[in-house]
C-alpha cells in the first residue's frame, strides 16, 4: 500500500502498520503498531496510540489523546471523542501481563464522548451514546445515552443522535427522523404504531 494515501510523510508520525484502508487521516505525534487494522476514510487525530490487537473500521473518527490498547475492535462510523481512555486489564501491576487482554467491542455508529473511561471487557451497542466524562463499568445496548460515573442508563437515542421521546421508544427513531422517514408527511405515534395524519 502507498503510504501517501492515507498520511503526509512530512507529518511527525509513527505508523508502523501497512493495514490502513485508502482515504485514511493520520495526523501528527501519533503511534501506530505493526499489527493494527484500521478501515477507509477514517480520521485519527493528533497524539493518539493504536496498539497491536487493535481493529478499526470504516469512516471511525478518534480525537486527538485516545489510547486503542490491545483487545479493542471498533465497527464503523464509530466516533471516540478527545482523551477518551480505554483499558484492558482489570488487575494491572507493572510489567505483568495477562495470557490474554480483555476484548472491548465498540459497535456499529456508537458515540464516546470526551473524556470517557471504558473498562475492558466492556461492549457499547450500535448508536449507543456515551455522555463526556463518563466511567463506563457494564455493557451498553444499542440506541442508549449512557453518562456519570459510574455510567448509567438516562434515555434512549435515534441513528442522529437525538434523544428518543417516550412516545418512540419502540420505533428507535427521533420525531425528525420519523418525519422524515415519511416523506415529510405529518404523523404521530400513538401505542407505538406510526399513523399517518392526512
Amino acid at each position: 500500500m502507498n503510504n501517501n494515501n492515507y498520511y503526509n510523510k512530512n507529518i511527525i508520525n509513527d505508523v508502523k502498520s501497512i493495514n490502513v484502508g485508502a482515504g485514511t487521516k493520520i495526523w501528527q505525534f501519533c503511534v501506530v503498531f505493526p499489527d493494527a487494522k484500521i478501515g477507509k476514510n477514517c480520521n485519527i487525530c493528533a497524539n493518539v496510540l493504536i496498539e497491536n490487537d487493535v481493529i478499526i473500521g470504516d469512516n471511525v473518527t478518534i480525537k486527538s489523546g485516545a489510547q486503542i490498547y490491545d483487545g479493542i475492535t471498533i465497527e464503523d462510523n464509530v466516533f471516540i471523542g478527545p482523551n477518551v481512555s480505554f483499558t484492558n486489564d482489570l488487575k494491572p501491576r507493572s510489567k505483568k501481563y495477562p495470557r490474554e487482554f480483555a476484548k472491548t467491542f465498540l459497535k456499529t455508529g456508537c458515540s464516546i464522548g470526551a473524556n470517557a473511561t471504558i473498562l475492558p471487557g466492556i461492549t457499547i451497542g450500535e448508536f449507543a451514546m456515551i455522555g463526556a466524562g463518563s466511567v463506563i463499568t457494564k455493557n451498553v445496548p444499542n440506541n442508549q445515552l449512557w453518562y456519570g460515573n459510574p455510567a448509567s442508563f438516562k434515555a434512549y437515542v435515534c441513528k442522529c443522535g437525538n434523544k428518543i421521546s417516550a412516545d418512540n421508544n419502540a420505533n428507535l427513531l427521533c420525531d425528525n427522523c420519523i418525519y422524515l422517514a415519511w416523506g415529510g408527511e405529518s404523523f404521530r405515534n400513538k401505542r407505538n404504531i406510526i399513523a399517518y395524519i392526512a
